[in-house]
């Protein structure tokens, strides 16, 4: 409460009375043609920090201040200069600026010209033009350089127009349905476009960098994705308090109460990793969610209340005074600025139409928009107050609004010139430098992903060590430690020295990684520990992997809360700032990604098609069927598959390698070699583009004695394989060979353990598939054609209806031209992942390897 009312004090308005108690002896100094004095010296009879602001003998001193600011605005500390500007301002009566007249004459110039087109404005909270330009003035000249804001689709054209400044003519031809998109992708409704720009501030005269971003239908999933990328901002900038870059997140009153991720988001407020260091919110409080009154919309008396988790202060004001929306503004700006923490500006208003502009709120709320109907709209309140008060003439209105509507119909003019959309005009997050101007890739060759033997034993060894003196480990970890070095004195690697090599080298070559989830630090599995402990010392850590090099990129490696919709989200804004970092979050167990699916659907499979927005992100889905029960078995890829945007049907004519990786909107791998796993994590860096990519990680391989690499397979001049072959006897005579087992992931040991048992190493060929996103076409048709004679057989652990049947099967075969059927060797269809009875997972595994080896076994069907 104390910091509240220092923040309030320090911009609580002078008034008439405080200022005539300090008349005194003064100086005489001229402004504008008239004597003024002011007090030569100051004098107390208490201390300053003992007496309330503005009150007895303080008085003086902030008199002597006005009179300084009077001659030179600048000769006096700049929160007073901000302070007086705003007092000064309503003392003389003059509008608190023209944006609420923005905002309110572009919402009339959209609802003349596309009456009919839904645009979901802001009439009846256009005081929240003022209030953001407020929010960012007063940021700047507390030295803010950036700003990254998210909001809802109520009002972001306005927003776009009247605060980001985006061209009028380019919003627009967002209303002209005729045009052509002239980008790739599809695209997507102008109010959840986004937008970046870099503009000079006109109150502070500093440039300041704004950027809105591109949000679906679904309210508040952009919140933990703003913070993520303002984090991201702040770490690249090296502002470690948040004085420099900030976010500001505009509210919906029903989403703010009523959606989890609000929750999720605020709760990662004041995390070491995952805090920006304050943001202002803002929220347009409606009064009504779609068609839902608040008293059976939420529990609490305010829809603010959420924020109370972080002790944040909640400012409620009336959004149909602008002066006082300015103020509490003014005061919530300064918050953050001093105290760097999350702050609530709660603009209680309403909404003059329906849900859009289309819709009849009369069904639902009569007595309400009977009220609102009858309601004077905030400009023309206001401005009758300033006509009554003689703060300005009519004319000067009208000449104003006049001025603002030949400026939108000259913009509407240029608009029909236009012959085409250009969605990357919309993009929120630009990364100069990266593409070509055109925006593609500068080159579309394949690199390869291998490291000098030098290189990996180096790695090798800084994984094997504790570089930290005098630093006591558990002695369970200490024999784990001995176990990577006896692998490196081998030349092999396992499961977690491959993300080891990986990681480490990236670091070396200049790539920030940060690693994010639930317990990854040490590993779910307990086989990572990329943080040691000391075991003597509370809260001492040692990270080796920011050991590897003296001009090493810094290794982020962060436990994050128990939330999954908000971490993802924010591990996802922090891959929109730079194309330049691998950025990692592993769910603690595959299946938990399904809490964080909005994320998934909404903006990381799409995000590239709707918004010409590339992103790297990787996310690792721990994933298999080991006889533990229906949790925790499977990641869902039937889902991430079902997403892939390739044509089944279609055998691709584009060169595979590369051109296959740039058109889809995600790669999805299951890698059974350690060495395949480091190739893609190093490609996910190395290709001249971003798209993100999906791990499904094993569980049991991560110990698995099979399931290590030679260096041999991650020396230069080797690459990720999306396909590797059979290399056993079945190559010495494939024309003998009568069935090919087409796999992926960890079932493929289990398939060779079975084939030795029973035998059929010269007859049976085994195949993985390691990328099933974008399919590998072209070398699948290379392993049909090698064995002529084969049947073709797609074995999974996964239940017929999940998994990767009904994603592979067409592909296969359309390389084969249908000439060949596909037969299924797996678990039957299930409503559960997987079955809590060990003994029957057993049964069911044996069942499915008996079909996969068994000759005859498709000979009726066939």
């Amino acid at each position: 409460m104390q910091r509240l009312r220092t923040t309030v004090a320090r911009l609580r308005p002078i008034t008439a009375t405080q200022t005539a108690k300090s008349q005194s002896q003064a100086r005489p100094t001229a402004v504008g043609g008239a004597l003024r004095t002011f007090e030569p010296m100051r004098s107390y009879t208490a201390s300053v920090s003992a007496e309330p602001f503005l009150n007895g003998t303080s008085s003086n001193y902030v008199e002597e201040m006005y009179y300084a600011w009077l001659e030179n605005p600048r000769s006096v500390h700049k929160g007073f200069m901000v302070w007086m500007s705003l007092t000064w301002t309503r003392c003389s009566g003059s509008p608190p600026a023209p944006s609420s007249g923005a905002a309110r004459a572009f919402e009339e110039f959209l609802q003349r010209k596309w009456s009919s087109e839904k645009r979901f404005g802001l009439e009846g909270c256009e005081s929240l033009i003022p209030a953001l330009k407020t929010i960012i003035d007063k940021s700047s000249m507390n030295g803010v350089e950036s700003i990254i804001m998210g909001m809802p689709h109520r009002g972001r054209l306005n927003v776009l127009a009247n605060v980001i400044r985006k061209e009028l003519d380019q919003i627009f031809c967002q209303f002209d349905s005729k045009l052509e998109a002239a980008d790739e992708g599809s695209g997507d409704v102008k109010y959840h476009l986004g937008m970046w720009h870099r503009r000079i501030n006109r109150v502070t005269d500093r440039n300041i960098t704004l950027s809105l971003m591109a949000n679906p239908s679904h309210l508040e999933a952009v919140d933990p994705v703003v913070q993520g990328k303002t984090k991201a901002e702040q770490f690249y900038c090296g502002d470690t308090e948040g004085k420099r870059v900030m976010s500001i997140l505009i509210h919906g009153d029903a989403a703010f109460a009523g959606q989890g991720v609000v929750y999720e988001t605020f709760h990662l407020s004041d995390l070491p990793s995952y805090t920006t260091h304050g943001t202002v919110h803002v929220v347009v409080n409606n009064q009504i969610g779609f068609t839902t009154d608040p008293r059976v919309a939420r529990s609490s008396s305010y829809p603010t209340d959420v924020a109370k988790v972080v002790n944040a202060p909640i400012f409620h004001v009336n959004a149909d005074d602008p002066e006082a929306v300015m103020y509490v503004c003014n005061v919530a700006a300064e918050w953050r600025a001093t105290f760097h923490k999350d702050v609530v500006v709660d603009l209680v208003c309403y909404r003059r139409n329906g849900h859009n502009e289309m819709d009849e709120p009369m069904f639902t709320q009569p007595l309400m928009y009977k009220q609102i109907k009858k309601q004077k709209g905030v400009l023309q309140k206001y401005s009758e107050k300033l006509l009554a008060e003689g703060a300005v003439s009519r004319q000067d209105y009208e000449e104003e609004i006049a001025k603002y509507d030949k400026i939108c119909e000259e913009a509407h003019a240029r608009s029909k010139d236009k012959k085409i959309l250009h969605i990357k005009h919309w993009l929120d997050s630009p990364w100069p430098g990266f593409f070509n101007v055109d925006g593609q890739p500068k080159t579309m060759t394949s690199l390869s992903t291998g490291l000098p033997e030098e290189e990996l034993v180096h790695i090798g060894y800084i994984a094997s060590s504790v570089p930290v003196e005098d630093f006591t480990i558990h002695r369970g970890l200490s024999r784990i430690l001995k176990g990577r070095a006896v692998m490196v004195g081998q030349r092999v690697c396992d499961w977690a020295l491959g993300e080891y090599m990986a990681f480490g080298s990236l670091l070396k070559e200049g790539t920030h990684i940060r690693l994010s989830g639930q317990d990854v630090e040490r590993g779910t599995f307990s086989h990572r520990h990329h943080v040691l402990h000391d075991q003597k010392i509370d809260r001492r850590i040692c990270i080796p992997m920011n050991h590897v090099s003296p001009n090493q990129a810094p290794y982020t490696v962060c436990n994050s809360s128990l939330s999954e919709y908000g971490v993802l989200g924010f591990e996802l804004g922090f891959a929109m700032a730079s194309p330049n970092a691998l950025v990692l979050w592993e769910a603690q167990f595959g299946d938990f990604h399904n809490t964080a699916q909005c994320i998934i659907d909404q903006f990381i499979c799409p995000g590239q098609a709707k918004w010409v927005r590339q992103n790297g992100i990787v996310l690792l889905l721990p994933h298999g069927m080991e006889g533990m029960g229906p949790e925790h078995s499977s990641a869902r890829p039937e889902r991430f598959l079902q997403m892939c945007n390739e044509d089944p049907d279609t055998y691709p004519v584009s060169e595979f390698a590369v051109r296959q990786l740039y058109d889809c909107n995600w790669i999805i791998v299951n890698c059974s070699t350690p060495a395949n796993y480091f190739h893609v994590l190093r490609r996910q860096i190395l290709q001249p583009f971003r798209k993100p990519l999906i791990v499904f990680t094993p569980k049991s391989l991560l110990r698995h004695p099979e399931a290590k690499s030679s260096f041999d397979d991650m020396l230069p001049g080797t690459h990720f394989q999306r396909l590797i072959p059979d290399s056993g006897p079945v190559c010495e005579k494939p024309e003998g060979v009568k069935r090919i087992v087409f796999c992926t992931g960890k079932v493929y040991y289990e398939l060779t353990r079975e084939r030795n048992n029973r035998g059929n190493d010269d007859t049976v060929a085994i195949t993985r598939i390691e990328q099933l996103s974008p399919f590998p076409f072209d070398q699948v048709k290379v392993e049909t054609d090698r064995y002529p004679n084969a049947d073709l057989v797609w074995c999974q652990e996964e239940h017929k209806n999940q998994g990767y049947y009904d994603y592979v099967k067409p592909r296969l075969r359309t390389t084969v031209d249908r000439t060949r059927p596909v037969w299924y060797a797996g678990r039957g269809p299930a409503a559960a992942p997987a079955t809590g009875n060990k003994a029957a997972h057993l049964v069911e595994l044996q069942r499915f390897l008996d079909t996969a080896f068994n000759l005859d076994a498709f000979t009726e069907q066939s």
